[in-house]
């Protein structure tokens, strides 16, 4: 998944819940500048802050096999 697709569902789920930036970012410890920039995939998020930021939102994070063409 790309940072701008990573940018794109928090977005959705912290505009789904009617969350403000602000109160995101207050609740996971980081600033409204960085989660500003992520949501726009134009930041490089660490794992931590995205564990973070999808604690505070109900989501998570998860790994999995890519489908392979032969």
């Amino acid at each position: 998944m790309s940072k701008k697709a990573i940018g794109i569902q928090l977005k959705e789920r912290r505009d789904h819940l009617k969350i403000t930036q602000s109160e995101v970012a207050d609740l996971a410890g980081i600033s409204v500048n960085t989660l500003y920039k992520i949501e726009r995939g134009q930041a490089n998020p660490t794992l931590e802050s995205l564990e973070k930021l999808t604690s505070v939102l109900g989501l998570e994070i998860t790994l999995q096999l890519k489908s392979i063409k032969v």
